[in-house]
């Protein structure tokens, strides 16, 4: 197994919110773990809520030895909800912070993601194909019909998130399980990517470099080339 981390502040912000975190190694009871997180709030408050994110994922289930995945991922994030909204209780500059998250771990070709947000992940062969679901206003008004895919792309409400680590007291990860084939890649990405480049170009771009951290930088250029309106943060993880 291979991977490659990457973040970027893009061409706009002055502050990269985003925060993620990638090991092909053991964490605790988890063989791999790759994490993607997208901070909100104030000035210095996303980066921190995002930041405090990732660490405390990690560092708890680094101490965990169950092997049943689906509930460590689920109770850790549940833990980690609640860290962030007491931190952010710590200060007014806090108020209002939280994260997207998206966790994913493989173990005998199974990949188990757990989303929060509007982050996502990926499994890019011969197509590509979005396996987290956003929780996002325009999504549910796209799943309920009110709105079509591609307007929901360019919709001035895209960035409206209905679930975030932070947002409320009770927080409830959507949970996927995928089986990969040998030559799938898994992406992981923060909406600075897929809100700048569609998936055809995504596709284009990993198929055409094999090498996965070039991939990964041109991606991120893509999305600077494209305007570069967010954080960008890139993982991408070849069996």
């Amino acid at each position: 197994m291979k991977a490659f981390a990457a973040t970027d502040v893009g061409k706009v912000r002055e502050v990269n919110q985003d925060c993620v975190f990638s090991s092909t190694g053991p964490v605790g009871c988890l063989p791999n773990l790759f994490i993607v997180a997208d901070g909100m709030g104030g000035h210095k408050a996303g980066d921190i809520a995002s930041r405090l994110t990732v660490d405390s994922v990690v560092d708890k289930l680094s101490k965990v030895n169950s092997k049943d995945y689906i509930s460590v991922i689920t109770d850790t994030i549940i833990k980690v909800n609640k860290e962030v909204i007491d931190k952010a209780a710590e200060s007014q500059d806090y108020a209002g912070m939280g994260t997207t998250l998206v966790v994913a771990t493989v173990f005998d070709n199974i990949l188990k993601v757990a989303n929060v947000g509007d982050s996502r992940l990926y499994v890019v062969g011969e197509d590509i194909i979005q396996i987290t679901r956003d929780h996002s206003l325009v999504e549910e008004m796209v799943i309920n019909g009110q709105l079509d895919r591609a307007d929901a792309r360019v919709d001035k409400r895209k960035n409206i998130i209905t679930r975030a680590i932070g947002g409320e007291s009770k927080v409830e990860a959507e949970m996927f399980s995928v089986e990969l084939k040998p030559e799938d890649k898994i992406l992981m990405c923060s909406d600075g990517l897929s809100n700048m480049v569609d998936d055809a170009e995504i596709l284009e771009i990993i198929n055409r470099e094999p090498d996965i951290e070039k991939a990964a930088r041109m991606l991120i250029d893509a999305a600077n080339e494209n305007g570069g309106k967010d954080n960008i943060s890139v993982v991408i993880v070849e069996q």
